[in-house]
């Protein structure tokens, strides 16, 4: 196991992994988090594509650590794959209500993000190579509410690339995506913060503009002297 400097660093290695293989096709990043936009800046960079965002929120139940359900910025709801139907049953039954209260709580905490600039649109990933990007991955529920975000979508291919991955988010990642890049696959994983050394991870209103400003910044790349990479503005 190998602890990273920063999340730019880890896109930097993922972008290396990644460029020899899409460089030449048309993809689109989209980042699942604002953590993972300075990852995702890497790739989408190195492969001068867009850069785009999902917003998604977890809804963990009392005296859990894990969470139940992630509700994606168009208000659906997906529950943990890690549960069977009968466990879903159950939590639906005695916290029917807690969940309701908290997927409003979490659809007005997105809708007031979104207020700042549309994130993602399904137009602009339309026969792309979609490459969904975390900077780290506990479990497989912000991937199944992308997915369900990205079901309407018409895809050349579905790719997820993470610096960190749980082994239940990697069988999760096997299931849904057609290719797969994670540089370190973990059986004992703590939290997606303890494996960086720099807690580099931008505000929201740094995550629009970087966002914003990557295809600008495609052509200073071009130019004498340019430096190969982008730092959001914290």
């Amino acid at each position: 196991m190998r602890y990273f400097k920063s999340r730019l660093e880890a896109g930097k290695l993922l972008a290396e992994q990644i460029a020899p293989k899409y460089a030449q096709k048309t993809c689109a990043v989209v980042a699942l988090s604002d953590g993972s936009i300075m990852v995702g800046a890497q790739i989408a960079l190195k492969l001068r594509c867009v850069l785009t965002m999902l917003l998604t929120e977890s809804i963990v139940l009392p005296r859990e650590n894990e969470a139940a359900a992630v509700v994606g910025q168009d208000g659906q709801m997906v529950y943990n794959a890690l549960y069977s139907a009968g466990e879903i049953d159950e939590i639906q039954g005695e916290f029917r209500t807690y969940i309701e209260g908290q997927r409003i709580e979490k659809i007005h905490k997105m809708n007031t993000l979104l207020r700042n600039g549309n994130l993602i649109r399904r137009d602009l990933l339309t026969h792309h190579n979609v490459i969904l990007v975390s900077d780290g991955l506990n479990d497989g529920s912000t991937l199944d509410a992308a997915a369900e975000f990205l079901k309407s979508v018409p895809m050349s291919s579905l790719v997820i690339a993470t610096p960190l991955a749980s082994v239940p988010a990697v069988d999760r990642m096997h299931v849904l995506a057609d290719d797969i890049f994670c540089l370190n696959v973990l059986t004992d994983y703590i939290n997606t913060d303890h494996y960086y050394e720099i807690m580099d991870i931008p505000d929201h209103d740094a995550v629009v503009k970087t966002i914003q400003n990557v295809v600008q910044h495609w052509q200073q790349l071009e130019q004498p002297g340019s430096v190969n990479h982008y730092e959001p503005t914290k």
